[in-house]
C-alpha cells in the first residue's frame, strides 16, 4: 500500500496529540511532583513519555495498517499524583516497572483480547459514544466564554464539510489560530526551545508500595484505557488483535520506565479523531493520521517541557472547539451503531449514559463500568430464559 499523506492525516494527527497534552499535561508535572522530581528529571519523563507513544503509536500503525494510538494513562497519572506521596523516586520507577510487566503479561497470556472479543459490537460503539460524548458538549460550553472564535470554528466547520471535507479539520483550526492570534490569546512570546535529556532512575522494589499503587496502576491502566481504546477500533471496524498492541506498550512501559515512562496503553479519544472520515474518507488510509501523530509524539518527547508548554499557550476553548468538533462524525456514527438493534439498544443505551456520566468506582472509571453495567443489562435477559419454568 502505497504512502501519502495529505494535509488531512497531518492534522488530525496534530489535533491527537495537541488535545492529549493540552487535557493532561499538567497531571504529568503533579505525579512527578508527588514523586520528588526535579526540573530536569520531569523533563526526562516527557522524554520518555514522547519517545514510548511514538514508537508505538507510529510502529503499531505502520505494522498494521490500522489507526492505533497510544497515548501515556491520564487515569493512572491521578492516581500517582496521590499515590507516590512519601515514595522516593527509585521506589516510583520500581512501581511503574511492576504495573508494565503486568500489562505485557496480559498482551503476552491474550487473556485480554479473549475477553474483548465478548463485547457485542453495539455495546462497543455505544461506550465509545460516551467517553466522546463530553467533548460534544465542551464545544458549545467554550462558546459562552470565547463567542467569536469557536463561532468563527463552527461557522468554517461547517461551510468546510461541504465545500472542502477533505481538509474541514485543517481550515477549522486555521481559523481558530487566526481568530486567537487577532485577539491576543496565544502565550507564546517567552517560548524557548531545548532538548530534553533523559534521566535514568534506578528502581527500588518496595512491596507495600507494589501492592498499594502498582496493583491500582494496572488496574486503572487497564480497565479505564485499554478497554475504551480497544473498543474505539472494535467500534470503527478495525479488527486488530489486542494481543500483540497490549504487549508492545507493556513492553515500552519495561523499557521506558527508569527515564519516567510510568504507563503506556491504547487511547481512546484521540484515536478516534484519527478514525473518523475527516482524517480520510478511506478507512484504510487513516492508519496515516496515526502515524503522523507518532511523529508529532516524537517531537514532544525530544523537546520535552519546551512542547508541553507551547501546547499549554494555546487557550483552552481552542482545543475544546477543535476536539468537539473533530469527534462529531464519530460520535454520531458510534451512536447510530449502539442503537441500530432493537434487541440490543436497552443494554447499549445504559452502557452510553452510564460511560457519559463520568462515574469512578472503586478508583475505575466510567467508561469501564459502562460496559460492565451493559453486558449485565445485555445477558440478563438471555440467562433468564434459559431458566427452566
Amino acid at each position: 500500500m502505497r504512502f501519502s499523506p495529505s494535509l488531512s492525516h497531518i492534522s488530525a494527527g496534530f489535533v491527537a496529540v495537541l488535545v492529549g497534552y493540552t487535557s493532561s499535561a499538567a497531571i504529568i508535572f503533579q505525579a512527578a511532583s508527588a514523586a520528588g522530581a526535579s526540573a530536569a528529571e520531569i523533563s526526562s519523563w516527557l522524554w520518555a513519555l514522547g519517545i514510548g507513544m511514538a514508537l508505538t503509536s507510529g510502529g503499531l500503525s505502520l505494522y498494521f495498517r490500522t489507526p492505533v494510538l497510544t497515548a501515556w494513562s491520564t487515569p493512572g497519572a491521578a492516581l500517582l499524583v496521590t499515590g507516590l506521596s512519601g515514595l522516593s523516586l527509585n521506589e516510583a520507577v520500581g512501581v511503574f516497572l511492576f504495573s508494565s510487566a503486568l500489562i505485557t503479561l496480559c498482551g503476552i497470556t491474550g487473556w485480554f483480547d479473549r475477553l474483548m472479543q465478548q463485547v457485542p459490537a453495539p455495546l462497543a460503539a455505544a461506550m465509545l459514544a460516551g467517553v466522546l460524548f463530553q467533548f460534544g458538549l465542551q464545544l458549545f460550553t467554550a462558546m459562552e466564554s470565547q463567542l467569536l472564535l469557536v463561532g468563527a470554528m463552527l461557522l468554517t466547520f461547517l461551510l468546510g464539510r461541504l465545500l472542502l471535507p477533505r481538509y474541514v479539520i485543517p481550515l477549522t483550526l486555521a481559523a481558530g489560530l487566526s481568530v486567537c492570534a487577532l485577539q491576543g490569546l496565544l502565550q507564546v512570546g517567552s517560548l524557548g526551545w531545548e532538548l530534553a535529556i533523559p534521566i535514568w532512575t534506578s528502581p527500588t522494589f518496595s512491596v507495600p508500595a507494589l501492592i498499594g499503587v502498582g496493583v491500582p496502576l494496572f488496574i486503572v491502566t487497564m480497565a479505564s484505557q485499554n478497554v475504551p481504546g480497544l473498543a474505539v477500533l472494535r467500534a470503527n471496524g478495525y479488527d486488530t488483535p489486542a494481543s500483540p498492541l497490549i504487549t508492545s506498550t507493556g513492553i515500552t512501559g519495561l523499557l521506558l520506565a527508569p527515564f519516567g515512562g510510568f504507563a503506556f496503553n491504547l487511547a481512546a479519544i484521540t484515536a478516534a479523531i484519527c478514525m473518523g472520515r475527516e482524517a480520510d474518507p478511506d478507512p484504510q488510509r487513516r492508519y496515516l493520521a496515526s502515524a503522523w501523530a507518532g511523529f508529532f509524539y516524537l517531537l514532544t518527547g525530544i523537546f520535552g517541557a519546551t512542547v508541553a508548554a507551547l501546547f499549554a499557550a494555546f487557550p483552552s476553548q481552542l482545543v475544546m472547539a477543535i476536539a468537539g468538533l473533530a469527534l462529531l462524525g464519530t460520535i454520531s456514527n458510534s451512536l447510530a451503531a449502539a442503537l441500530k438493534e432493537d434487541a440490543i439498544r436497552d443494554a447499549a443505551l445504559l452502557t452510553f449514559l452510564v460511560t457519559a456520566s463520568g462515574m469512578a468506582l472503586a478508583g475505575v472509571g466510567s467508561a469501564f463500568w459502562g460496559l460492565v453495567i451493559g453486558l449485565v443489562a445485555y445477558h440478563l435477559p438471555r440467562v433468564l430464559q434459559r431458566e427452566p419454568t
